[in-house]
């Protein structure tokens, strides 16, 4: 790494900036990052964002957290004092073991975000099961981790599309760009420029579905009605893979049973799309020499979720898609490298404190309950018991937890971590998610700036960036790649990585023998072990580490599910009390007083999530959040493009500019996600996280979530639009960065 006085120096990286881990090389200046540079790769080399080339302004930003700050004031009025790491932790560890003397283990939750806090190592849950605590969430409960667990229920694993190979690419509202999931944009346009197929099913017309071979606008919130009727049309014209059904699927009966409840019609008269068009789609995929639909943001943020998330995956098998050349992947484990899953120690925490997990008895397919019903088969094929895919399978559920911790039903919970994670922001039922820290005992966020969130703790501690520490990538346990990270710069002074923090705080309170690593780099070599290599030696000779693809490998093993094929009746679901075959649920429609289909959580290309709007050279290429609307809609409801107006649901209400819109579905309007005004700080109550974000709007009771995982319904719920004037303190921005 690189300090003050030091000549320039570059290293490979893996950008944290989002989600998505693209390779890229990091150069250093005189002891800090200077810039990002494209990976000298060809193959890598255009995967590469702005977001990413920013990362020198958000690392080396003067308002970066560098110190910790213990709140000295009134709960909320951003007062602080400086701290030593070593006085944080102690006081943390003190606070935290009373609040669990006194309420037990369960009192404890803990919500993180695994893009930016990736020297975690599953130490956190390690922690908490050697505690005794399951009430671990984060934003992948509606964010790919939950699609993850849904997919295990029907063949055991969550598969990665061979976009490279692929001849057919089926994109459920997903919309990859340049600048966000750049990679998978660039696969995208590869696999058209060979004359692959590219179906879009959204209600806008977005970019990918500009350039669509079909475009299918379906109606917000339709996913599951769809996939029912493609599998109608496939059924019935005989383009299901006959062998692979017959040898490795079971529950075809009964699945052909319910797809018959979903003649064209009625799929047409649910989603809003000709029938004639359906069919051809439907058509398009099963015919297609290898065919793929990948994960979408849009599918697991529904309120039938679990069924159309079941309903990807059965596509892919009864079509013959599953673990073949330009299809769906199997990715087994990397055999030279150690799970997260299996640092986690998911057998230290006991049956009956894992049965105390919020979401076990109500809204369990991610949580415990189900995981514990898969360990024998994940076991069998996979070799590991815990397996946790993009952090998503034994997860409690968010909205169980924030209304524990709210009303103290079931139990109470009083001490809540946030680590890498705005969670105010980044939940349904914003105003609940406030309530329920306001009546913590003890909050700890750990983060790289002053979120909304960490003016609301009792400790912020400063978390590392990529540029800062060592890593090895692996795709969340998703695919099975190695990709290098390198640490660049030293962060300095009081700021620590993820990993640091759960040593820290495991030690103060008793489990340092269980926690024996001294640095992360001791952590990778435990992981590389079976390798037969060193972090060192793996960096000093690679930048990735991939196995040699291999498929149909459930020929040797079979599917890890109970019956060890491809349930397309779910024995899991079944044994859960939930209906083991998919279906579609309506939810709430609009009415006279909220007559538009709002659907949320939609990113914009400068921001990821809830960061990055303090970051100048970012937040100018969007300055204020904006409501899409149809020209329709605008007319009808007096809007004038550029005006403010108000937003207002059955939950709450937020403002933001009016964009009016060719694209969209007339009856349909589109809020971007993660909105506040780090500018405001101090002005306004916690820097305007109440004034636009779209985590206001969504509501979290039962007639809104998903029946078996407990998702909210982000994507159609009723919603009105008033034009108001600007609210104040809007002035133009002046951020730095």
């Amino acid at each position: 790494m690189t300090t003050a006085g030091a000549p320039p120096r570059t290293t490979y990286s893996v950008c944290s900036i989002c989600d998505i881990g693209c390779q890229v090389r990091a150069e250093a200046e005189d002891g800090r990052l200077a810039r990002i540079l494209p990976h000298d790769n060809p193959f890598l080399a255009r995967n590469i964002c702005f977001k990413g080339t920013a990362a020198p302004q958000v690392h080396g930003h003067p308002d970066r957290l560098r110190t910790p700050l213990k709140r000295v004031g009134e709960w909320g009025a951003d007062r602080w004092e400086e701290i030593t790491h070593e006085q944080a932790i102690a006081e943390i560890a003190e606070r935290l073991t009373a609040t669990i003397d006194r309420y037990g283990p369960e009192s404890w939750a803990v919500s993180t975000s695994g893009w930016n806090t990736q020297t975690a190592h599953g130490l956190d849950r390690r922690l908490m099961n050697l505690v005794g605590s399951p009430n671990w969430i984060s934003g992948v409960a509606m964010c790919a981790g939950n699609t993850a667990a849904v997919n295990r229920l029907t063949y055991g694993w969550f598969p990665f599309p061979d976009l490279m190979s692929t001849n057919c690419i089926v994109l459920f509202g997903h919309n990859p760009r340049k600048h966000s999931w750049t990679p998978v944009h660039h696969l995208i346009e590869a696999a058209r420029a060979r004359g692959a197929t590219v179906i879009v099913l959204d209600p806008r017309v977005s970019e990918q579905a500009e350039r669509a071979d079909l475009h299918l606008r379906l109606r917000a919130g339709t996913d599951a009605a769809m996939c029912l009727g493609w599998l109608k049309v496939i059924f019935d014209e005989g383009l299901h893979d006959r062998d692979f059904v017959r040898d490795w699927c079971v529950g075809v009966d009964e699945l052909r049973a319910r797809v018959d409840e979903y003649p064209l019609e009625r799929v047409e008269a649910i989603t809003g799309v000709d029938r004639e068009l359906i069919a051809a789609a439907a058509r398009a995929y099963a015919t297609a020499d290898g065919a793929v639909i990948p994960w979408t943001p849009v599918t697991d943020q529904q309120i039938c979720s679990t069924s159309a998330i079941r309903l990807h995956s059965i596509l892919r098998a009864v079509t013959g898609n599953l673990d073949v050349v330009g299809g769906e992947q199997l990715l087994a484990p990397h055999p030279g490298w150690v799970p997260e899953a299996e640092l986690q120690l998911h057998d230290a925490i006991t049956p009956e404190q894992r049965a105390k997990q919020l979401g076990y008895d109500t809204h369990p397919a991610y949580t415990y309950r189900t995981a514990e019903m898969l360990t024998g088969p994940m076991e069998r094929v996979w070799g590991v018991r815990w397996m946790d895919q993009v952090m998503g399978c034994h997860m409690a559920n968010p909205s169980e937890v924030f209304r524990a911790m709210d009303t103290g039903d079931p139990y109470p919970v009083k001490a809540f971590f946030a680590i890498g994670n705005n969670a105010l922001l980044s939940y349904p039922n914003q105003h609940r998610v406030h309530r329920a820290l306001r009546g913590q005992d003890l909050v700890v966020v750990q983060d790289l700036f002053m979120t909304p969130t960490a003016m609301l703790a009792d400790y912020v501690l400063p978390g590392d960036a990529f540029s800062e520490r060592p890593h090895v990538a692996d795709t969340w346990g998703w695919g099975n790649r190695l990709a290098l990270s390198e640490q660049v710069v030293d962060p300095g002074g009081e700021i620590r990585s993820t990993f640091a923090l759960w040593r820290d705080l495991a030690h103060a309170m008793g489990h340092g023998e269980r926690f024996p690593w001294a640095t992360v780099e001791d952590v990778l070599d435990e992981r590389l072990a079976p390798s037969g290599t060193t972090f060192a030696e793996f960096s000093a000779t690679r930048i990735m580490d991939a196995p040699a693809p291999s498929f149909r490998k459930y020929r040797r093993t079979g599917f890890a599910t109970p019956t060890g094929k491809v349930e397309l009746r779910s024995s899991v679901l079944a044994r859960l009390g939930f209906d083991p075959l998919p279906y579609f649920r309506e939810g709430p429609a609009p009415d006279d007083r909220f007559p538009y289909r709002v659907f949320t959580g939609v990113r914009e290309d400068p921001f990821f999530q809830t960061g990055q709007r303090n970051v100048g050279v970012l937040r100018r290429r969007s300055p204020s959040p904006k409501f899409f609307v149809h020209p329709d809609d605008a007319e009808r409801d007096g809007l004038v493009d550029g005006q403010w107006a108000r937003l207002e649901t059955s939950t709450g209400a937020v403002v933001a500019k009016v964009s009016i819109r060719d694209s969209m579905l007339p009856g349909h309007l589109r809020v971007p996600h993660g909105w506040w005004y780090p500018e405001l700080r101090g002005s306004a109550e916690l820097a305007g996280a109440f004034v636009s974000s779209d985590a206001v709007l969504c509501p979290d009771d039962d007639e809104h979530l998903d029946l078996e995982q407990g998702t909210p319904h982000f994507k159609g719920f009723p919603g009105r639009l008033v034009p108001v004037d600007p609210p104040a303190g809007m002035s133009p921005i002046t951020l730095e960065g």
